[in-house]
């Protein structure tokens, strides 16, 4: 498929619901994600020998205040959300230790998870100080754009 035919593809899907269409022709797989308007990502193609490692700018972090509250009745949360569709991975390989874990303290620019979307590794990094009150996903699990991923306790 060249690039004529994607750009045939995504001008023909505008005006769909359509969000996610994956085509393979072959051994060539080409993913079309429908972005919503303010949501970024920038990535670099990470090759398919180690499809855990880290090779991407970090993508804009949606955070947004969480009516949950948990142990504490004084206390907000944060939750963080995924931006993107994709595979939320909590470390940077299967056999490594987990970017966060629950109760971690952590601080602005910290990473705390990958986002595998098209085979681009998405780094997910906290936009605040704070405390990881609850880890919401499992690893390797498929995410949606706005799915929230963690809980975190400003600090």
């Amino acid at each position: 498929m060249g690039i004529d035919e994607v750009l045939k593809l995504i001008e023909s899907l505008q005006d769909t619901d359509i969000q996610e269409v994956e085509v393979a022709e072959g051994d060539r797989r080409i993913r079309i994600v429908r972005m919503t308007p303010g949501a970024t990502a920038s990535a670099i193609p990470v090759p398919a020998a180690d499809p855990h490692l880290q090779t991407t700018a970090p993508p804009a972090e949606h955070v947004q205040q969480d009516d949950t509250r948990a142990d504490s009745a004084d206390s907000t949360y944060v939750e963080v959300t995924s931006p993107m569709v994709g595979t939320f991975y909590r470390s940077p390989e299967p056999d490594a230790e987990p970017f966060v874990q629950e109760q971690d303290r952590i601080s602005t620019g910290q990473q705390l998870c990958i986002i595998e979307a098209m085979k681009l590794m998405n780094p997910i990094q906290s936009e605040l100080n704070g405390r990881v009150m609850a880890i919401l996903v499992e690893d390797a699990q498929p995410v949606e754009f706005g799915q929230p991923l963690f809980l975190i306790e400003p600090a």
